[in-house]
């Protein structure tokens, strides 16, 4: 009996064991389709967008823009206004050099106009803008009176040329032609009016192959000789007829006198003082000597007078005599 009681207990624990066990996987089976769900909303779930603004352009970008718009705008329309500009007056005949009457020539009045009238004339029946002004300047430039040129356009259709002229300080003979030079050694010819006159000594000793710098160094001495002279307002210059420049350390003049012209040599330097001796002493000398043709006074404390006349006769005394039959 006691043993059936046991196996009827069990009996009746097995269903309340049964459902227990019903209940926890139950339990259990929700428990998984929870966190299922979880890991679905978890995944699906989106972060919170941070809202975008739509509205206008600010102010400041709108003027910016509105200001470079503008400045394209005025570039445009001047590069097209420029064209236009230069296509007409590239190609209008208002603007065409119709004869030597629209060409305006100043300043010429040694200068061979002719010459002048030469360059500027090559640019007759051509627009206005189409002449090479430095071009014309250079070539004008070259002739030799011509200092300095200018050449401008004056619209519609006119040229301005002014010439400036160099000034001549004295004549040079170079060869058999005797020429203008002025105070750079650039050897001119003489005016071609012929209408002014000039009052100049003549130099000597300038060869016609000579260099522009070596004229131009010659004329150095020259000017510095003429300002010395005339730098106490005595203005012995104008006694001069020659100056003989052939050597540099030792200028040679030759004045005018009415006893007859004299050649003095006056070194390289203290021209003024050594040609102030020759005033004082000049009459002297004619009384001492009867045919006074030159002086020389480089040395200090001694004038030697006619000194190539006495070299010559020293030359002679030294020269052996031919024996007396």
């Amino acid at each position: 009996m006691a043993v059936n009681n046991f196996n009827g207990q069990d009996e009746a624990r097995k269903p309340a064991a049964a459902r227990e066990s019903a209940e926890l996987q139950g339990r259990t089976s929700a428990r998984a389709i929870e966190i299922e769900d979880d890991d679905d909303v978890q995944f699906l779930r989106t972060e919170k967008r941070v809202p975008v603004r739509r509205g206008a352009i600010p102010k400041k970008t709108q003027m910016q823009v509105k200001m470079a718009l503008a400045l394209v705008a005025a570039v445009l329309a001047c590069c097209t206004a420029a064209v236009a500009a230069y296509q007409y007056g590239t190609s209008s005949w208002r603007f065409r050099i119709e004869s030597s009457d629209d060409i305006e020539v100043t300043g010429v009045q040694n200068a061979p106009r002719a010459q002048v009238m030469d360059v500027a004339s090559a640019d007759i029946h051509r627009n206005i803008f189409s002449v090479p002004l430095d071009e014309r300047r250079k070539q004008l430039e070259a002739i030799p009176w011509v200092e300095s040129a200018s050449v401008m356009r004056l619209l519609p259709n006119r040229i301005a040329v002014h010439i400036q002229e160099r000034t001549p300080v004295a004549f040079v003979q170079i060869g058999p032609k005797i020429s203008l030079i002025d105070a750079r050694g650039v050897v001119m010819g003489m005016s071609a009016t012929r209408q002014a006159r000039y009052s100049f000594p003549v130099i000597r000793g300038i060869s016609e192959t000579e260099p522009l710098s070596s004229r131009a160094a010659a004329m150095k001495i020259y000017n510095r000789l003429i300002r010395e002279l005339d730098s106490e307002g005595a203005n012995y210059s104008q006694e001069l007829s020659e100056v003989d420049l052939s050597d540099p350390e030792n200028v040679k003049v030759t004045a005018n006198d009415p006893g007859g012209a004299v050649m003095i040599s006056l070194g390289s330097s203290d021209y003024l003082a050594r040609f102030k001796l020759y005033v004082g002493h000049v009459a002297e000398w004619r009384q001492q000597f009867q045919n006074l043709q030159s002086v020389d006074l480089r040395y200090e404390g001694q004038i030697i007078v006619n000194p190539d006349a006495t070299r010559v006769a020293q030359a002679q005394a030294a020269a052996p005599q031919p024996r007396k039959k």
